[in-house]
Formats: C-alpha cells, sequence, structure tokens
C-alpha cells in the first residue's frame, strides 16, 4: 500500500478518494481547526493543525506519493486582483519545500485553471521550472470534473510529477461521460445533471435524518452575477463555490427548483462526498469547506490512473 502526505488537507476530498483508492494517508495538514475536525471525524486522526511553514520537515513521515491542493485564492479567476505577488500565491513554496524534503516518487497538485494565465502564463511556467529542478519530470492537464461523472462544471488543473528515476509516465484518466449534445459521437454516458444528482434528497425542512442538510435563507436574486444565477435542473451544477458575497456571508449556488439555496448536505453531494460524511462547524464554515474541496469521485479517478500506470495499464 503506497504512503501518502497530504498537504492543505481541508475537510478531505482528495484524501479520501486516494484512500477509496487503496492508498494509505499517514499523514495531513492544514490551518482551519473546523476542517481539521472534519477530517479527523471521518478519515482519521492523522492530521496536524498547524501552519505548514512552521512545521519541520523531520516530522513529516517518509511517503510514496504527496497530494495537495495549494491555497488558490490567489489564482482564481473569480480574484479580479489576483497577481503573482499575492502571497496566498507562495503558498505552493511550502508543497515545494515538502517535495524537496521528502523525494516522493510521485506528486498531485491541484489548483483553479487561474493558474494556466497567471502573469501571461509566467506563473505556471515558473512552479513547474521549480519542481523539474528538484528532479521530477512534470506535467499539466486541465479538466472538467464533469467529464467524469461528477454532476459538476468545475475546471481544474491537475499537476503530476514523477521522480526523474522512476520509470513511469502517468496517464491522466480518460473522460468518462461528456455533453449529452457530443455523447452520441463520443460513445460516453451524457454529464449527470445536478437535477438527477439531488432528485431523491428531501427538502431539507422535512422530517430527515441527513446530516448537514441546512441551508442558506440569503434571498433569492436571478441576475447574471456568480451565485446568483438560475440553476438548469438538466445541466450539472454550477461550481459549488467556497467564498462568500463579500460581508462574510455564503454564496451558495440555488436549488434545481430555484426556491432556496442548496444545503451544505446537497452541496456536499454535488461534491461527491458520501452522505455520512460530516461536516464540523458553523453553516457558512461547511459550505466553505464544501466549496474548497476536491471532488472525492474525481480525486479517486486520479489515485486510480496512478495504480494503473504503475501496473502499466492506462484503461
Amino acid at each position: 500500500m503506497m504512503k501518502v502526505v497530504s498537504l492543505f488537507s481541508g475537510a478531505g476530498g482528495l484524501d479520501l478518494g486516494f484512500k477509496n483508492a487503496g492508498f494509505q494517508i499517514v499523514w495531513a495538514n492544514d490551518i482551519d481547526s473546523d476542517a481539521v475536525l472534519t477530517y479527523k471525524k471521518n478519515i482519521g486522526d492523522h492530521i496536524v493543525l498547524k501552519d505548514l511553514s512552521q512545521i519541520d520537515m523531520d516530522d513529516i513521515p517518509d511517503c510514496d506519493v504527496v497530494i495537495g491542493g495549494f491555497p488558490c485564492q490567489g489564482f482564481s479567476q473569480a480574484n479580479l486582483l489576483r497577481n503573482k505577488d499575492d502571497e496566498r500565491n507562495q503558498l505552493y513554496l511550502e508543497f515545494l519545500r515538502v517535495v524537496n524534503a521528502k523525494k516522493p516518487k510521485f506528486f498531485f497538485a491541484e489548483n483553479v485553471r487561474g493558474i494556466l494565465s497567471l502573469d501571461n502564463g509566467t506563473a505556471i511556467e515558473k512552479i513547474e521550472s521549480d519542481f523539474k529542478s528538484l528532479g521530477y519530470k512534470v506535467k499539466k492537464q486541465l479538466f472538467n470534473v464533469a467529464d467524469y461523472g461528477v454532476p459538476q462544471m468545475r475546471y481544474r488543473v491537475i499537476i503530476v510529477g514523477v521522480r526523474d528515476d522512476i520509470k513511469v509516465e502517468y496517464i491522466y484518466p480518460q473522460p468518462t461521460h461528456s455533453s449529452p449534445k457530443k455523447s452520441d459521437k463520443t460513445g460516453l454516458a451524457p454529464w449527470i445533471s445536478i437535477g438527477d444528482a439531488l432528485h431523491d434528497i428531501p427538502e431539507p425542512d422535512s422530517e430527515n435524518d441527513l446530516l448537514n442538510h441546512v441551508y442558506s435563507t440569503y434571498k433569492i436574486t436571478n441576475r447574471n452575477f456568480t451565485g446568483h444565477r438560475e440553476t438548469d435542473p438538466n445541466k450539472p451544477s454550477p461550481t459549488i463555490l467556497a467564498r462568500g458575497n463579500g460581508k462574510g456571508g455564503v454564496c451558495a449556488i440555488q436549488h434545481p427548483k430555484n426556491h432556496r439555496r442548496m444545503s451544505v448536505r446537497e452541496s456536499a453531494i454535488i461534491q461527491t462526498f458520501p452522505l455520512d460524511y460530516e461536516f464540523i462547524g458553523s453553516m457558512t464554515s461547511c459550505y466553505r469547506q464544501v466549496g474548497n474541496a476536491v471532488p472525492v469521485l474525481f480525486a479517486e479517478l486520479l489515485a486510480k490512473s496512478l495504480k494503473n500506470t504503475l501496473a502499466g495499464d492506462d484503461k
């Protein structure tokens, strides 16, 4: 069983995917106390609540794989002030520090697609160059997770590193789904819609025993603005968000019936967390944890592709 160290672990979406694929998470880290409690509740006590920059590398166990989505707010296209000097954009250097110290066979770094265009593309070139200088073959690819069975339009970049002495090439997972307009040509299943994904979920105000099935009562106002657009029940969900409305409130996506905001549980379903995965903290904190996560199903496919790569099978 390959051993994994997880950085910027959050509520554990990426970790759960790797765990489901048969990897052993031996150490994890985050600075969000609620996310750490959520992680401990659902995955294990191996997560450390501490600023990664303050952690001694000797305290991190040796591992085969390092995974993590270094904080991406500075890279996000939703952040109009993004620039290469944003201190949050430097947190990948902590990821780099761990890779340099532990020299894993592989690493997986997840980020928003805005990272590709930051500073006219020179930022991603610098990031790739930094990892290559540590002795890794580096590749990146932009994904829409809806192409992998996640009922959500969510674009993310996955950067993969393979240590130079490991004589394999990581093969990214192949899409399993496509736009309904193209599914006949591709032979793939059509995207899963938000309406189908939430079809059997009862209303939060009804009698039910679903965990975290609470929702923001922030008024629905349909206008062409993030978090305020009408949801099409026949398409995958818009991207589940982690950020607020600028005043500290949540910015939850509208339910497919467009009569209210989605609950924390519904948002977690769209992020492919299992129904028994319990989030700890205030409603706003739970929304944020869900929005920051890597969809569990997509993470599992990334991990399975690593196992297939090592087995010489790229299916």
